[in-house]
């Protein structure tokens, strides 16, 4: 196997294109895994811990870019204020260790239906900045992912940023496991509420073959909330609106749960998460 360390994000996509086979390798949380348990062996590894651009992130337009580099742990501590249904969901990610190694832009890469990050940026209605030496390109983060572990990057790609217009109103994530701490989703639900725009953006994880939106239940939700004068949710909404989310969801059953677990399970953090973000958007009033 050989090993890859370029310097600079032109040299990287070079690499990438003489070796389309090769795998990006950041913070290795996830990579390292399969090549420990030999699940995976590819021809190459592409170490970008050189690469100074993906760990930068700046505003622009409105829009943060966040680069693919830059760890949860940085998320947590630079973009709280900023992204905080990121921020939540990056305090999930394993231990402590793992939030300063861990990257979003590994999440993406790796395109685990269970990845944390997935169901905030899904709700936040962000897009990934995709690199080759043939260009630049923007993909819409529901598009991004493919399958079970596949994204839309061509061979020749990596993922070289996350854009995000950081939602107007308040944001939720809400994850269950088997434990409280260091654990793979068993389910994963994202909220965020647009009142610019009066729509709202889900997102689903752990409970389909790729994270994904509710549609429906979010056409639903923005056409029931009272944006102007923030009055009292009527339970009846909250209900329906977690039972829509449900019914977005195609979960199976796993060792870490099953199907009709992970369908209750979301059906209650969209009720909670909705509870939680429409009492913030009222104290904000």
């Amino acid at each position: 196997m050989d090993f890859l360390q370029p310097r600079s994000w032109a040299e990287a996509l070079e690499a990438k294109a003489a070796h389309p086979g090769a795998v990006p390798i950041a913070g290795g949380t996830d990579v390292m895994v399969e090549l420990n348990f030999d699940k995976h062996r590819p021809e190459a590894l592409l170490d970008l811990n050189r690469v100074d651009d993906l760990a930068q992130w700046w505003t622009e337009d409105g829009r943060v870019r966040l680069g693919a580099g830059v760890s949860y742990s940085r998320v947590i501590d630079e973009l709280g204020d900023t992204l905080p249904g990121l921020a939540m969901a990056s305090r999930t990610v394993g231990s402590p260790q793992i939030r300063n190694r861990g990257t979003v832009g590994g999440n993406l890469g790796a395109a685990s239906p269970a990845g944390d990050a997935h169901p905030a940026l899904l709700a936040a209605e962000a897009s990934v900045e995709v690199a080759s030496t043939r260009g630049t390109r923007s993909i819409p983060i529901a598009e991004f992912y493919t399958g079970v572990k596949r994204n839309a990057l061509e061979p020749d790609e990596l993922v070289a940023a996350i854009w995000v217009t950081p939602p107007s109103g308040p944001q939720q994530f809400s994850k269950i496991g088997t434990r409280n701490a260091m654990v793979i989703s068993v389910a994963a639900f994202g909220l965020a509420l647009h009142p610019d725009r009066r729509t709202v953006g889900t997102g689903i994880g752990s409970a389909a073959p790729t994270p994904r939106r509710a549609p429906d239940a979010e056409s639903f939700l923005a056409g029931e909330l009272d944006w102007d004068g923030r009055r009292e949710l009527a339970d009846s909404v909250a209900r329906e609106f977690g039972e829509r989310v449900r019914a977005a969801a195609s979960p199976i059953d796993d060792v870490r749960g099953t199907a009709a677990y992970r369908l209750h399970s979301l059906s209650v953090m969209a009720r909670r998460a909705l509870a939680w973000a429409w009492h913030d958007y009222q104290r904000a009033a």
